[in-house]
């Protein structure tokens, strides 16, 4: 238990903010962001026991994360035609916003153009900004490297054509 424990902490504090990055892609917001994250944390330490090490303890970490924020967006998506989200009457938002003001133009762009993308893309998307070579991402993924390679064209060509709308 205790070298579990060791694992899991030396690899948190390695991946911890690509993995809320991750989890930011796939929530509406800071605080949304946080409990999406938490919920990825606890998926694996639970699934610390079944961790084999066939692959690295990064690329494992990042296939819980996707699994669990893709769960997460698909119950959301159901309970969003239930509810009404009043976040844009909330205090809440002001966070966001200021964060906002502080950062690159560019930048503020592209992760509205990431969010518009389908789950499948975002994901790609979302492991290929954090630095991952196209094998780790089709490991993650369970694609060839080639298809990695000709979805992560299309997805620049994408964004680009989407960033240039909105600049």
């Amino acid at each position: 238990m205790e070298k579990q424990k060791t694992i899991f902490l030396s690899a948190l504090k390695e991946n911890q903010d690509k993995l809320y990055r991750i989890c930011s892609i796939y929530s509406d917001g800071n605080e949304d962001s946080k409990d999406l994250l938490q919920e990825v944390l606890v998926n694996i330490w639970k699934s610390m026991n079944s961790f084999k090490g066939n692959s690295s303890i990064d690329t494992w970490m990042f296939r819980i994360a996707l699994n669990v924020c893709l769960r997460f967006k698909s119950k959301y998506t159901k309970n969003q035609n239930r509810f009404i989200r009043l976040d844009s009457m909330t205090i809440s938002n002001i966070g966001s916003e200021v964060e906002d003001e502080n950062s690159d133009e560019k930048l503020i762009a592209l992760r509205k153009c990431v969010k518009k993308l389908n789950d499948g893309d975002k994901a790609i998307v979302a492991l290929y900004l954090e630095g991952l070579a196209y094998r780790e991402i089709s490991g993650i993924l369970g694609l060839s490297e080639n298809h990695i390679a000709v979805k992560i064209k299309r997805i620049k060509s994408k964004l680009f054509n989407c960033i240039n709308g909105i600049l």
